[in-house]
């Protein structure tokens, strides 16, 4: 990742407007979509519906992880299909992602925190949106979008 893609240490604002902007035209929202709020939503849980049209930031860890969890159900289709979709929304992270994301992960050791929603968080509160999850770690923690 070279100077002027970084999104922690040269302008995250701007660097996030950019990638943002890509879906968030039609609500002015943005979240840091989790694992579990693309399995929702790509499995139509109508709870999710109003974040249909928000920007999305993700990681490859996390595109990784859905990619996964459709193989593990059998239905390669919908991890093909949350590849080409999801993929382009993924952003890259520095260094003081992985250290906050370490400590977190550390400090909240007995919510059994992964390592991918770790990162995902820091990242979330480093760009200033909400982490959207319904992973039940995260119910009351601040910063987050919480939906099941």
């Amino acid at each position: 990742m070279n100077s002027e893609e970084s999104f922690i240490e040269d302008s995250p604002e701007s660097s996030f407007n950019e990638v943002a902007n890509k879906e968030s035209e039609a609500t002015g929202e943005a979240f840091f979509f989790d694992t579990y709020a693309f399995y929702e939503i790509i499995k139509g849980n109508k709870n999710y519906e109003r974040y249909l049209f928000s920007g999305i930031i993700t990681t490859k860890l996390n595109i990784f992880e859905i990619y996964h969890a459709f193989l593990k159900d059998n239905n390669k289709d919908l991890a093909d299909f949350s590849l080409k979709n999801y993929y382009q929304f993924s952003v890259d992270f520095d260094e003081n992602v992985i250290i906050e994301a370490a400590k977190m992960k550390k400090d909240f050791n007995k919510r059994d925190l992964s390592m991918s929603d770790c990162i995902g968080y820091t990242l979330a509160k480093y760009l200033r949106i909400k982490f959207l999850t319904g992973d039940k770690q995260f119910y009351d923690m601040d910063n987050v979008e919480y939906v099941k």
